[in-house]
């Protein structure tokens, strides 16, 4: 009897092992998918990544960078429900003249910017001044249209971070 509650306990324990490692490599191909996502959002987008520099730093697209700030400033206020990302989508494609696929891409694209800045505050912040640097006082209209459309999509209203955010536009931009 003990003979067989053992090689039960050891068939349990192999079925465990094999399930974790089947749900391990499920994690990878889901991963290594996000990854294939991002480059080939970057690569459509002609981006690349310089050397000895932030990737924030790499953009020399107007249109990436707004709609990463609209991203940013969409996750200030928590995370964004389904219905507010679809706004978002929509706002960066008819504000900055991008079809659905290139106005998802340059969200991906964006997601993976802010990811490697350290989160939606400080993502913004330095977008923003990345955004101010390639186009200057041009890129505030577009940049006002998709934050206004995506502070429209909120419940609440703004939050206390999203106010903040706008705060810091009026300063880049220099508006005061």
């Amino acid at each position: 009897m003990p003979f067989i509650l053992g090689l039960l306990g050891l068939i349990a324990a192999a079925y465990f092992w094999a399930n974790r490692a089947r749900n391990a490599a499920h994690m990878t191909n889901d991963l290594a998918g996000m990854a294939s996502d991002v480059m080939a959002a970057a690569r459509r987008f002609g981006f690349s990544r310089k050397l000895n520099l932030h990737p924030v730093e790499s953009i020399d697209d107007p249109k990436l960078a707004t709609a990463a700030c609209g991203l940013a400033f969409l996750e200030l206020d928590g995370l964004p429900s389904a219905e507010q990302h679809e706004a978002l989508t929509r706002s960066v494609q008819s504000h900055l003249d991008l079809d659905h696929a290139k106005a998802q891409e340059s969200l991906i694209l964006g997601r993976w910017l802010l990811s490697e800045s350290g989160g939606a505050a400080s993502g913004f912040t330095r977008v923003l001044r990345r955004l101010v640097k390639l186009q200057g006082r041009d890129a505030l209209e577009p940049l006002m249209a998709v934050l206004n459309d995506t502070a429209q999509s909120g419940h609440t209203g703004l939050s206390i971070k999203q106010k903040e955010a706008l705060e810091e536009v009026t300063q880049a931009f220099r508006l005061r």
